[in-house]
């Protein structure tokens, strides 16, 4: 059996631009004619993915397969960290929670997980043509090369050549390339088959004195120079440029919060790419404004950072809104805040009860199981101002620690199929509250599909007296496809692929 070739894509530091760039190689690949697929050992994010078969991925390996042409598989990200807090995280073993460990202690037992790695490794390894690596961090970070499964230590135990990633938008990108090199061992720097400068702004040629001397040093040869672009494509979690967009003037204007534990962000990509909204996240009471509807997404940790909004002032802010008839709508996470109470008997988050924003009439209590649940369904009757989404279809999964229970016998938002709850079931199950202007529920995804998105800005165009007839249909999955496509074009023009090719020996 023929095996796959590997290209693994290293960076100089977190948030260089690995995982945008071995999407667009993956792109690429698939365009000149080869089946891909990403790999990812280790990937630390709250942005996670519940696949076919429920199992738990972080999203930016849906990314690229999404870029490859094929669905995701747990195969790509063997071991995902969701951090709790500063010095713990979950740890996700094949797509099912392991535990909660503080850092010290996953870092003593990482090795362990090497098996998994591998074994991930090789049956994509069987699939595919080509296998495009993703690394993370810096394989300099020389207090964590014992022991290292994600960077050159996983180069070496699948054999895979390296590409170097530089951030020249951060600065001093030649001290990071040379630094980095200066700091592997010498069969890892062998392992290098050139390095790549990323995120340039400005006219290459005044680089060109820095690249040779670049080459000279490290003696290897920069086989791409790539420019700062922007397109819409998933990014990884708190490192993502929208936070620091703050873009007005739109028809609607949507305060998304931004949560210090934000997760699943990606559920506001729909709207973020209508010409005729302004999505802002929003970290303080000053950024607030006077938005038209407010979005509270998921969180890894909903408890505190129900209580960082409750201190900031955002909290405040946001009943505020509502008593003003404006529309709130929760996500998993902001769903739970936006209830009356939060009971965590077995302190998943933080033993004890906490008092909700009371906007909903729910109540959750936190448990130790985790649901993963791939659902497709439909809006049921829809009261208030949102009327409109009643029976409109919806796609996407649920994925959290609590359970949620609707008082006063108030009706729920969503009916939906379930396509798995861990293990594949069949059923249907009913999600979601509202209580006049405010709704809120567990599925990511909610606005995925165009017609659940358009008749959102549509209600809230009218809200302001304003035309929709112009309002227009966006086709999520057509317009990533465009995405992903002027990706390949950026990779294709900036990157030498011939020497791509020869590090793969294809």
């Amino acid at each position: 059996m023929i095996m796959a070739k590997a290209i693994m894509i290293q960076g100089t530091m977190s948030n260089a631009g690995k995982s945008i760039l071995a999407g667009g190689l993956c792109r690429v690949f698939v365009q000149d004619g080869y089946k891909v697929a990403p790999f990812k050992s280790q990937n630390m994010a709250l942005n996670s993915y519940v696949t076919e078969d429920g199992l738990e991925m972080g999203r930016a390996q849906v990314m690229q397969a999404e870029a490859a042409g094929i669905r995701p598989s747990v195969l790509m990200n063997p071991i995902l960290l969701k951090p709790t807090n500063d010095t713990g995280s979950q740890v996700i073993v094949g797509g099912k929670v392991v535990k909660t460990m503080s850092a010290s202690e996953y870092f003593q037992h990482k090795a362990d997980y090497i098996p998994d790695i591998l074994s991930a490794y090789h049956k994509l390894e069987e699939q595919y043509d080509i296998i495009v690596i993703e690394g993370a961090g810096s394989p300099a970070e020389i207090n964590l090369k014992e022991n290292d499964i994600v960077n050159m230590g996983l180069a070496k135990l699948v054999d895979a050549p390296v590409l170097l990633v530089g951030d020249i938008d951060r600065g001093g990108v030649f001290a990071q390339i040379v630094g980095t090199i200066e700091l592997l061992e010498e069969d890892e720097r062998k392992r290098i088959s050139g390095c790549i400068i990323n995120k340039f702004r400005g006219d290459k040629t005044i680089l060109e004195p820095g690249l040779q001397m670049l080459e000279e040093r490290t003696q290897k040869p920069v086989i791409g120079v790539i420019p700062y672009f922007y397109l819409d494509i998933d990014e990884e979690d708190s490192l993502s440029e929208r936070f620091s967009r703050k873009q007005t003037g739109a028809a609607v204007d949507i305060a998304v919060m931004h949560l210090p534990r934000i997760s699943n962000f990606t559920d506001l990509m729909a709207l973020e790419c209508m010409e005729e909204v302004s999505v802002r996240y929003v970290s303080t009471p000053g950024e607030f404004g006077n938005p038209d509807a407010v979005i509270i997404p998921g969180s890894k940790n909903t408890i505190g950072d129900l209580l960082w909004m409750r201190q900031n002032g955002l909290e405040a802010k946001i009943i505020r809104h509502a008593s003003q008839g404006k529309l709130v709508f929760g996500i998993c996470g902001g769903y739970q805040m936006l209830g009356k109470e939060l009971f965590d008997p077995e302190g998943v988050e933080s033993a004890g009860t906490v008092r909700g924003m009371g906007l909903l009439p729910i109540r959750t209590t936190f448990e130790n199981t985790k649901t993963r649940t791939r659902v497709k369904g439909h809006f049921m009757a829809v009261k208030g101002m949102l009327k409109d989404l009643s029976g409109v279809e919806v796609e996407g999964y649920e994925i959290h620690m609590g359970q949620s229970v609707r008082l006063e016998n108030s009706p729920a938002l969503l009916e939906y199929e379930l396509e798995n709850v861990g293990e594949v079931v069949s059923g249907y199950h009913e999600d979601g509250a509202s209580a006049g202007n405010v709704y809120g529920c567990y599925l990511h995804g909610i606005f995925d599909k165009a017609l659940a998105a358009q008749t959102l800005v549509k209600t809230l165009m009218q809200q302001k007296g304003l035309d929709i007839s112009q309002v227009k249909t966006l086709d999520l999955r057509e317009y990533k496809e465009q995405q992903y496509d002027k990706l390949a074009d950026v990779i294709r023009e900036n990157l030498d692929m011939d020497a791509v090719y020869r590090a793969l020996g294809i």
